[in-house]
């Protein structure tokens, strides 16, 4: 399969190398508006054709499929061209900036037959994968209830380096450099942690999202600080069982950690995800009566970027699709309006 890289910024480089270790597929373009930004990722993987548009890529037309890895505005138009041309698409998350955009990229791809992926990288977790498999298998019973959170801490900690002097964490804390704070930022990653883990479609919402003062007069230089830094939703599931999803920014001792807590009336299951590991335990059986958490295999499971290569290879659609990010991104657009208007907010229309 030949594959062409659509932008070359940082997560580029995950996708040249998770898909130079793919037997078979072959990195053969690179397209970046930034001449030398394209020229020096192509020389790091050794991508022989370089292009400065899209357009001039697809005159070319020597390519299979394409990872799009362009910012999120570009998502939709770089995308729309593609699906045009009858190319498959592995997309990078937020599908788009919102639902009506990312809703036309799955009305359009559906209809074109084209293979469409978004590549929401938590997915790639085992025990996320076990976990939804003894879900659907009834190991638990009926779900009842759903914990998640997303949490970070480089707004207290230096790992990541100093975000007071760094534009690449100072826009991700102002709505005027293009950020919708951390649920832009996190958001999809842990509402798809939740309810592909639970195997539950999103109801109802409740959002609340918070920003707090980070420097004299929240400003710094250029950066006016005023994306959301925290957020808490109260969720109703499909099938009636209520969520509660959290993800911030301040959580100090957390440099970047997924958890996920699933009860059901038969039994709980917990995933945790972070930077060295991940885990998966259990309180199933006789074990419910003294609390007792086993800690389960999850085994291996193949990355999106394998998934994808399979999808196009062998002409069938897999998941996590643009249909599914897009309902997604439906419940964060409505979590923004909720906290507008302190109100629980419907997913999906009444049908009568």
């Amino acid at each position: 399969m030949r594959l062409l890289i659509l932008g070359t910024g940082w997560m580029a480089e995950e996708h040249a190398r998770q898909f130079s270790r793919i037997e078979g597929v072959e990195l053969v373009g690179a397209v970046d508006l930034d001449r030398a930004r394209v020229d020096k990722f192509s020389d790091s993987y050794s991508i022989p054709n370089r292009f400065e548009s899209l357009e001039d890529a697809l005159a070319w037309d020597k390519f299979d499929a394409v990872a799009n890895v362009t910012p999120d505005r570009i998502h939709h138009p770089t995308t729309m061209m593609l699906i045009a041309a009858g190319k498959p698409v592995l997309c990078e998350k937020p599908l788009a900036e919102n639902y009506q955009r990312a809703s036309e990229m799955a009305d359009a791809a559906e209809q074109a037959g084209i293979i469409n992926m978004v590549n929401l990288t938590y997915r790639n977790v085992a025990p996320l994968q076990r976990a939804r498999a003894m879900v659907l298998a009834g190991e638990i019973g009926t779900v009842r209830h759903v914990e998640a959170s997303y949490l970070q801490s480089w707004l207290v900690s230096k790992f990541w380096g100093d975000w007071r002097t760094d534009p690449k964490w100072l826009w991700r804390l102002s709505r005027g450099h293009g950020s919708n704070g951390v649920l832009g930022d996190v958001g999809i990653h842990i509402l798809d942690f939740a309810s592909y883990g639970a195997a539950l479609d999103i109801d109802h919402v409740f959002c609340r999202l918070r920003s707090f003062d980070k420097a004299p007069g929240n400003r710094i230089g250029e950066y006016e600080l005023d994306a959301n830094d925290s957020f808490t939703m109260a969720l109703d599931f499909s099938n009636g069982a209520f969520g509660v999803v959290h993800a911030s920014r301040w959580a100090t001792g957390h440099l970047n950690e997924l958890r996920l807590r699933i009860y059901g009336d038969k039994g709980g299951i917990e995933v945790v995800h972070n930077l060295t590991d991940s885990e998966l335990k259990a309180c199933m059986g006789e074990d419910i009566e003294n609390a007792k958490w086993q800690v389960l295999d999850a085994g291996t499971v193949p990355t999106n970027y394998q998934r994808f290569v399979d999808a196009v290879r062998n002409r069938v659609q897999a998941e996590p699709s643009f249909r599914h990010a897009a309902e997604l991104q439906k419940v964060l657009d409505l979590a923004v309006v909720s906290d507008e208007k302190r109100a629980e907010l419907r997913t999906h229309a009444e049908t009568h």
